[in-house]
């Protein structure tokens, strides 16, 4: 795993895990980032969430080349008066998925807003996946896939649409991000092998103080 001066850290193996990656959703205030996460860690759907307040967490493990890897998922708020305590969390996240609304011009607008803010309070090697959600509502839609797909490729990075509703490509997004950070994590220790066992620094499991909401959305 990464501590928050951007080095990998292997967990012990008492701990029941091999790596710990922190990942962050971020976007606009209602784009729906809260259902994305709770389709992905619960396999639940429900349109009655409000929105979230300051930031939530939920924890998943997966297997990914034979590496058993805990994911600790930050839901944040999208609302502006929420963004000095939820940038605070954006150190030491080691993935990011960057949510826009399919049916809303000005989330969609917003994408590079907070592609400023990852590079202002992330670490350098931080993996970014642009997700436009809510393909489910195709009757509702004024973002073009093909506008979504432009913008990733001028960013850089890749691009997926989602449905939290119809469970699309949910599970693809974070294997995805999880793939792209273990070939970067790959590349860095074959570079410098002595990261994994040499690397010090805060824990992803330290964050700072901050209000939660267990019953929340975005």
């Amino acid at each position: 795993m990464a501590g928050q001066d951007g080095k990998w850290q292997k967990e012990g193996s008492d701990q029941n895990f091999d790596y710990m990656f922190k990942l962050l959703i971020i976007g606009n205030s209602s784009v729906g980032k809260t259902s994305f996460l709770f389709r992905y860690a619960d396999d639940s759907f429900t349109s009655a969430f409000v929105s979230t307040v300051g930031i939530d967490f939920k924890v998943k493990t997966v297997f990914r080349h034979d590496k058993r890897v805990k994911l600790q998922i930050w839901d944040t708020a999208g609302q502006e008066r929420y963004r000095t305590i939820t940038t605070a969390y954006y150190r030491g996240a080691m993935g990011f998925i960057l949510m826009y609304d399919i049916t809303n011009e000005e989330s969609f607008n917003s994408v590079q807003d907070w592609v400023t803010q990852i590079k202002t309070y992330s670490w350098d090697n931080a993996q970014v996946i642009l997700v436009g959600n809510k393909c489910d509502m195709e009757h509702e839609r004024v973002i073009s896939y093909e506008r979504g797909k432009t913008l990733a490729d001028e960013l850089n990075i890749e691009f997926f649409e989602t449905s939290a509703k119809d469970n699309h490509n949910v599970k693809a997004v974070f294997e995805r991000l999880v793939d792209i950070i273990c070939d970067k994590m790959s590349e860095s220790l074959d570079s410098d092998p002595t990261l994994v066992a040499g690397a010090k620094g805060t824990r992803l499991t330290e964050q700072p103080q901050g209000p939660n909401n267990p019953n929340c959305n975005c």
